[in-house]
């Protein structure tokens, strides 16, 4: 039986491929990205009321899906309100 040694060299470049593979495996598999979110789901991620979020469907903001009684919302069309509605934060001096 033969004793093979490993150096910290030898350990670094494993965990340098390791990481490089798990990177690969992250973009190409992006974890929990959901194409469409129920409206308890947009209630939590947005930290609305229901009554906010049925006046979005209502006033037009949030577009919709329904299918039997279940509403469903489009995560891009989420981030794209998000995106629209970003402001910019205003810089205060004290003096």
């Amino acid at each position: 039986m033969a004793i093979e040694v490993l150096t910290k060299e030898d350990l670094n470049q494993f965990k340098t491929e390791l990481l490089s593979e798990f990177a690969q495996l992250l973009n190409a598999n992006p974890q929990n990205k959901q194409k469409w979110l129920k409206s308890k789901e947009v209630l939590e991620l947005l930290a609305i009321s229901p009554g906010t979020l049925q006046n979005l469907r209502i006033n037009g903001t949030l577009t919709f899906t329904k299918i039997g009684g279940t509403i469903y919302y489009d995560q891009d069309d989420i981030n794209k309100i998000l995106e629209r509605n970003k402001k910019a934060a205003k810089l205060t001096l004290f003096k």
